[in-house]
């Protein structure tokens, strides 16, 4: 067995104390976890990483799992995390994360040392080991940087109680982490029996007790059926209709009987809202457009009223294609793309409004942190690409070539009907102009380097 060792030291645009309490906070773990890295958080202390705590992980290998437990110790005078292995896959690991003062802000002195237990492969393993975790500390530097740059350029007063339905979903997930390294407790909205520190809803019954929602200062709702979820037939288009718009109004409605409603409802939408534009450009003063998709998103925000009659700051967040290769488009994409067979779809000559996961989260923390924004604001990157040039782009990205032939747009009407001329084959060339106006920071302005970003090909 042999020693092996990494490490990554980077500038933090936040005072060391700060950068300190960020890392031990709960949900900075999740935050930190990249969607590539095979790497789920199992099991995190509720109290954040604390002194003798421990965090269980599963580590993904191909079809194999293998559980990795780490305990924590923490030492706060020298602002230093120490993480060692509890149970999993090697000899010896451990993690150490240091936070130093630094010019006007502070770095981060991160490393991994470990032993695999591998003999002769252990060189072999241990390379392939290097490079991923090489990748691994950019990418938590990356992300620890530019959260602590927005929450410096738009401070969002420190705990708040957000309200958060949809949470286990994919957005949901990640802004829970988000929100709770920041300070913030995040109280999410469900359908099943509620736990602790969680409130229940049942939207069909029309079932959301207000005083559940008494003392929370903001709502985050994601909630809804998921919009590729199946074929659009005519059951289904119902249920996306009831799960979005049922759901809306029962929130809004509870929101505007309480007695101190929250100062802000930021309400999922989609730029589906503005239909089939072609090579239109399109911003927050464009009309809805036409068809099912449009229909629906416009009902959507529409349900918001009573939030809004009651002086509720709502915010109608339109949002492009969601890139992350935990769930989406992208996920779907991904298997053929990494094959080398990836193809555009139909004449690839429609455009895609795209956003990287982490400015979706930066989009809604800026709407609830904006006290001048309000109405449809478009979450989408501000470079909108065609779909030609995405297959392109992902391919180069993952190093692949995309051999695939194009799906023909007749075929894709025959698998999905009419969701492929609303989804697939609709054009949406949307800009952010709202948010650009705003000053929000974007950290991926290129769909190439948001690519790299949630993929690890940085």
């Amino acid at each position: 067995m042999s020693a092996a060792r990494v490490a990554h030291l980077g500038a933090l645009p936040a005072d060391p104390a700060t950068a300190f309490a960020w890392l031990t906070r709960q949900g900075a773990q999740g935050r930190l976890l990249p969607p590539w890295a095979g790497i789920d958080l199992r099991r995190a202390s509720a109290g954040g990483v604390a002194d003798g705590a421990q965090t269980g992980f599963r580590l993904r290998l191909g079809p194999l799992t293998r559980p990795f437990v780490v305990a924590h110790r923490v030492e706060a005078t020298a602002r230093t995390i120490v993480d060692r292995q509890v149970t999993g896959p090697f000899s010896s690991w451990e993690h150490r994360s240091t936070v130093r003062e630094r010019n006007n802000g502070s770095e981060l002195d991160e490393a991994f040392d470990w032993t695999l237990p591998m003999g002769v492969l252990g060189a072999v393993a241990d390379q392939w080991v290097l490079g991923r975790l090489e990748r691994i500390l950019r990418y938590r530097h990356a992300v620890l940087r530019d959260d602590l740059a927005l929450q410096r350029v738009r401070p969002l007063p420190g705990g708040r109680r957000i309200a958060v339905t949809g949470a286990s979903g994919l957005v949901g997930t990640a802004l829970t982490a988000f929100l709770q390294a920041a300070g913030h407790t995040v109280v999410p909205v469900v359908r099943r029996a509620p736990r602790e520190g969680e409130i229940g809803w049942d939207p069909a019954a029309g079932r959301l007790a207000s005083h559940d929602l008494e003392g929370v200062h903001a709502v985050v709702h994601l909630a809804g059926a998921n919009l590729a979820g199946r074929r659009w037939s005519a059951a289904y288009k119902r249920e996306l209709w009831d799960s979005r718009i049922d759901g809306t109004r029962l929130l809004a409605e509870t929101l505007s009987q309480l007695a101190t409603p929250p100062s802000v409802l930021v309400s999922a939408s989609a730029v589906g809202y503005y239909g089939n534009r072609g090579d239109e450009i399109l911003t927050e003063e464009s009309g809805p457009g036409t068809g099912f998709l449009a229909e629906l998103c416009c009902a959507w925000e529409g349900a918001t009223a009573p939030a809004a009659a009651a002086g509720v700051r709502v915010v109608h967040l339109r949002s492009g294609m969601i890139l992350s290769p935990a769930g989406g488009v992208l996920a779907k994409m991904l298997p053929a793309f990494c094959a080398g067979i990836g193809g555009r779809l139909g004449d690839g000559r429609q455009w895609v409004s795209w956003i990287s996961l982490d400015d979706a989260l930066g989009a809604i923390y800026w709407a609830l942190a904006d006290i001048d924004l309000s109405g449809g604001v478009n979450a989408t990157g501000p470079e909108p690409v065609t779909n030609r040039t995405l297959t392109a782009t992902l391919g180069r990205v993952l190093r692949r070539p995309t051999l695939g032939p194009p799906l023909p747009a007749v075929a894709l009407r025959m698998a999905f009907g009419e969701m492929a001329d609303e989804t697939a084959l609709a054009s949406n060339r949307v800009l952010p102009e709202v948010l650009t106006a705003a000053g929000y920071p974007f950290r991926h302005g290129t769909v190439e380097t948001a690519l790299a970003h949630v993929l690890g090909r940085g």
